[in-house]
């Protein structure tokens, strides 16, 4: 396919919006072709890059040296192999691409569109400009060819296997995991538990106590439903809530079910009415303690929030001990990348297509995230997978990324325009659930706010300004990593985060003012968390239940 085909074909088994995307890309090229003399300008200067080029490649091939045009990141893996930089005729193409894209991305940023408008135009081109990289046509790739040679040409029979065995299972997309190589409950999801509440849309785990005493104040885990709840319950060794139980905490964790068509009028209203509510009630009746802890990630997070400013306005804040939010948005103003994808164009357009079937598609949802980083989370594998007939790696991270969810229409939609949409969460009482107005300010529980250096979901800088819309005390801690890999972050030689016992107003002057500790934050959560959950006391007494990680997690 020609590079258009393949951004097209990405945007459909993606789910995402092709009709706005390529518009916008268009609509830069008409703000360009307004200006000829900035055209004919950016016209000569690649040409003249590409004659220097040429120049470049045939001075190598009489042994002169030369300085290249272009050069690609370090960290950019795409082309590692030697041969890039040593074959003049590769170090010329990669040389060519480079600066083609460089002047690319200088006209898009000329088009003089308006700032929704240019956001997505810049992310079409990047995906445009991903899809046409040479590594991504194989016989010019030199990794693919070595591995043709090394295994004698199984290597692409071995590559038309996976991509039929992906076209068919996996929905168009490279394969990026072996999820056979986990099951839940042993390899996932496998901290000792048992289902203590389960209703339409719950299952409430309660993890068994693994220590003689706890501390007399339980902690209630509020996931995403984006994903399914066990990102925080991976691998033994690599699990939070593992960790947190053996030091003594006693951990219940919601298990959203998974959203068929007859739950498309569910409401965010319901989520915490019948989800965060139901579990904060169940734990305090099963513990006796008069304060619960919430341990809180990315949507999941925004609903702890709303749910703390609820109880603030109904006289109730103090049942929550404190609550620690992970990668979580409150103030939406600007979300990162996503935020290309939440005008009111591309919303109604999705509530339509969601309306038909009752749910966000699984695949669409997890399509979206995927093409964010497409570099990395698809053509890569499609190297690696299609053209070199490799199988994906037997990761957890990606296992548990590869099991997603569905989204009521309703609950997304409501959620999808008050948060990214409006950013009604800033505005005291422009958001109302449950019949509670929202106020953030009014929240004075104690937070542990997390964010993470690379997230491209959830922006560290807008995390931190939860601490500048709450009331109380604020800890802000921030982690290496993304959104997941930041979390998924236990101790050992390659953990890291910054610290810092004061806010202040700029997140980057906080930063600059930061200290930088060696390990993981679970040690420090576990620090802070210790101090606000009381005297420890014997373990309680939990009642019989399906052993964890319950039904609801395998729909």
């Amino acid at each position: 396919m020609t590079p258009l085909e393949d951004l097209v074909y990405g945007f459909d088994v993606a789910g995402l919006d092709p009709a706005s995307l390529g518009s916008a890309l268009a609509s830069a090229g008409v703000h360009a072709a307004r200006r000829p003399d900035v055209v004919a300008r950016n016209a000569a200067g690649l040409v003249l890059d590409q004659a220097e080029i040429a120049l470049g490649v045939a001075r190598r091939l009489v042994s002169a040296d030369g300085e290249p045009q272009a050069q690609p990141e370090p960290a950019d893996r795409r082309f590692a192999d030697r041969a890039w930089r040593d074959n003049p005729f590769l170090d010329g193409l990669l040389q060519s691409y480079l600066v083609t894209s460089r002047r690319a991305r200088e006209a898009v940023a000329g088009s003089d569109l308006p700032e929704q408008r240019a956001r997505k135009a810049e992310y079409a081109l990047e995906l445009l400009l991903d899809s046409a990289s040479p590594s991504n046509v194989p016989w010019l790739n030199p990794a693919v060819i070595k591995e043709a040679i090394d295994t004698g040409g199984l290597s692409f029979a071995r590559g038309v296997a996976n991509y039929v065995r992906d076209l068919f299972g996996n929905g168009g997309l490279p394969s990026q995991v072996d999820r056979s190589q986990f099951e839940l409950g042993r390899d996932l999801a496998a901290t000792p538990g048992r289902v203590v509440l389960r209703n339409d849309l719950i299952e409430l785990i309660a993890y068994e106590p693994q220590t003689d005493t706890v501390f007399a104040n339980p902690v209630v885990y509020s996931p995403p439903w984006i994903n399914k709840y066990y990102v925080m319950d991976l691998a033994p060794g690599r699990s939070f809530i593992e960790y947190a139980v053996r030091h003594g905490f006693t951990v219940f964790a919601i298990s959203y079910r998974n959203p068929d068509a007859s739950m498309r009028d569910l409401t965010m209203d319901v989520y915490l009415r019948d989800g965060l509510f139901a579990a904060l009630d169940r734990a305090q009746e099963l513990t006796g303690a008069e304060k619960v802890g919430i341990e809180a990630v990315c949507l999941g997070g925004t609903l702890a929030v709303i749910a703390l400013a609820v109880l603030a306005a109904r006289g109730e804040a103090g049942r929550v001990g404190f609550a620690s939010l992970n990668n979580t948005l409150v103030d939406f103003a600007e979300p990162g990348v996503l935020g290309v994808f939440t005008d009111e164009q591309t919303i109604e357009r999705i509530e339509r297509r969601n309306r038909r079937r009752g749910f966000l598609d699984a695949h669409e949802l997890g399509g979206t995230f995927t093409w964010l980083r497409g570099n990395d989370l698809v053509w890569t594998y499609v190297v690696s997978g299609w053209y070199m007939g490799k199988q994906p790696p037997a990761f957890d991270i990606l296992a548990w990324n590869a099991d997603a969810t569905r989204l009521p229409a309703t609950m997304h939609s409501q959620y999808l325009r008050a948060c990214y949409l409006r950013n009604d969460l800033v505005e005291p009482g422009a958001f109302t659930i449950d019949g509670t107005e929202v106020d953030v300010s009014r929240v004075e529980t104690p937070l542990y706010v997390l964010s993470a250096q690379n997230d491209h979901i959830a922006p560290w800088r807008s995390v931190y300004r939860t601490a500048q819309l709450v009331g109380g005390e604020t800890r802000h801690v921030l982690t290496s990593g993304g959104h997941i890999a930041g979390m998924v972050n236990p101790p050992g030689p390659k953990a890291s985060f910054y610290r810092r016992p004061d806010l202040a107003p700029d997140p980057d002057d906080w930063l600059a003012g930061a200290e930088k500790v060696e390990g993981s934050w679970w040690d420090d959560w576990v620090g802070w968390a210790s101090e606000r959950s009381g005297e420890r006391v014997p373990p309680p007494s939990l009642p019989e239940g399906e052993p964890a990680p319950g039904s609801y997690v395998r729909g």
